[in-house]
Formats: structure tokens, sequence, C-alpha cells
């Protein structure tokens, strides 16, 4: 997968299957588009290292600096597709009515992690939009729970936004410094992967924290 990631670096369709996986994820948030951002960074790391490897160190920092617009791009590619999935989801939630209600009411997992979210972001602001774009389906929740509520659209895409950059640069990061630290092999990418999910893992458990905390989700003590 990374050599045809590297075979794809600067090309249109490495953009274009990043936007595909990542908008897509809000839907159907087992897909890996985290693994595949993070897959990304890795093959720009590689292609940079593989360009300076045999340059004299003069040169070897404008080769570096050659393919940070690569980096940039994938940013900027990821962090769009993540704010256009939500919008997406939200319209729909928003405009579901009572289908999306009764879809929810199916869901036992949807739905408690619905109302822990909704607790978390009732209590801590946008803000917790940011942390849950990093946990597991905490993008889709938030995305859809906005969309039901009928949360006006300025107070929910300015955090959309912020979120979808956080993690893009967050995710590219990890892999590019990954491959350039550790090489642009397997082991670079899983490392890289690993922390993407331990901090997903970490925003996870501040959100449930979050929820617990609030008065109304403590229960009631009976003299």
């Amino acid at each position: 997968m990374l050599e045809i990631l590297r075979s794809l670096t600067g090309s249109p369709w490495l953009y274009g299957m990043i936007a595909a996986s990542v908008l897509l994820d809000v839907f159907v948030p087992l897909l890996p588009s985290g693994v595949l951002v993070v897959a990304a960074g890795t093959a720009v790391a590689g292609t940079t290292a593989a360009d300076a490897a045999n340059l004299p160190s003069h040169a070897r920092h404008a080769a570096e600096s050659a393919h940070l617009p690569e980096v940039l791009a994938l940013v900027l590619c990821a962090a769009a597709a993540s704010v256009a999935g939500d919008l997406v989801a939200y319209r729909m939630a928003r405009r579901g009515g009572a289908r999306f209600d009764r879809a929810l009411a199916r869901s036992h997992r949807l739905r408690l992690a619905q109302e822990r979210l909704g607790q978390a972001l009732a209590g801590g602001g946008g803000a917790l939009v940011v942390l849950a774009r990093f946990a597991p389906a905490g993008r889709s929740v938030v995305s859809l729970t906005a969309g039901a509520a009928h949360r006006r659209a300025k107070e929910f895409v300015p955090w959309s936004a912020l979120a979808g950059v956080t993690w893009a640069a967050y995710s590219v990061s990890l892999g590019y410094f990954g491959g350039r630290w550790l090489g642009a092999t397997w082991l670079g990418t899983a490392v890289s992967v690993l922390a993407l999910f331990t901090f997903g893992t970490l925003a996870a458990y501040t959100l449930r924290r979050k929820a617990d905390d609030r008065p109304e989700a403590r229960p009631a003590h009976t003299s």
C-alpha cells in the first residue's frame, strides 16, 4: 500500500482517494480514513527522503522543502473533505426528522453514544466538537446530533472546520514525521497509526468523563 501511495504522491488520484474516504466515513465510521491519511503522510516522507538521500547537505534542505506543498495539500484535502462530510450528515439529519429518530432508535450503540456525547457537548461547548473528531464515531454523532437538534449552521460549521483542520494536520503530521524519524516503512506507519488511535481512545474517554461528571448524569441521592 505504501508503494502505491508513494507512486501517487502529488497525483490528483491520491487526493481523490483521501477526499472520498474522509467524506464517506462520517456515514460508515469503519472506513479507515485516518489510516489512509497517515499512510499518505508517510508516503510523502518516503519520497522526500528518497529525493534527498544522495544530495550534499547544502542541497538536501531545498529538496526536503520542495515537498512541503504536498504536505499542505494533504492537510487541506483531508480537512475540506471532513467538513464537507460533516455538512452532508448535518443537512440529512436536519431534514430527516422522524425518519432519523426511528433509525437512531434501532441502534442502541449509536443512541447511547448520542446521549453521552450530547451531554458532554452541552456541558463543554463547541471545543468538544474538536475533541469528538478524534473519538471513534464521534464525528458522526456530533454531525447527526447537531442536525437532528436543528442547531444553526453558524454555530456548528466553525467548530466543524476547526475540528477538520486539527484532525487533518495531526494525522498528516503523524505520518510525515513518523516516516522521517522511523523510515517510510510499515513500522513507521504502524507507530503513527497507533498514536492516532491512542489519542482517539483518550478523546473518547475524556468525552465519557465529561458526560458522567454533569450533575444530571449522576444518580439522585435519596434520604
